[in-house]
């Protein structure tokens, strides 16, 4: 049985800085692109950030500079250093694996993040 477990999220002032970490189990993490998406509020879900296994990365445009993935191979971990943040990255966040054949999508149950001050 697959399972993402996310945890970090929480409440920060603009310009602060939250670490999202996920944990992946029930999978061979190596196979897997794996990544974070966002949906605020009324708003579509987009892409935050990916990282294949090779550690070629893909950011969306309104985070680019201020968010780094990472992933850890040993831990099957994927972590978001989200730094500067601000009122407009309020969001659930959900973690994302991806098989590399495409055939295979997990995700995680969310975390929230606020951005308030």
């Amino acid at each position: 049985q697959v399972q993402l477990v996310e945890s970090g999220g929480g409440v920060v002032q603009p310009g602060g800085s939250l670490r999202l970490s996920c944990e992946a189990s029930g999978l061979i993490f190596s196979f897997y692109v794996v990544g974070w998406y966002r949906r605020a509020a009324g708003k579509e879900r987009e892409l935050v950030a990916r990282v294949t296994d090779g550690g070629g990365t893909n950011y969306g445009d309104s985070v680019k500079g201020r968010f780094t993935i990472s992933r850890d191979h040993i831990k099957k971990t994927v972590y978001l250093q989200m730094n500067s943040l601000k009122v407009e990255d309020t969001a659930v966040y959900y973690c994302n694996a991806m098989h590399i054949s495409g055939r295979e999508e997990y995700w995680g149950q969310g975390t929230q993040v606020t951005v308030s001050s």
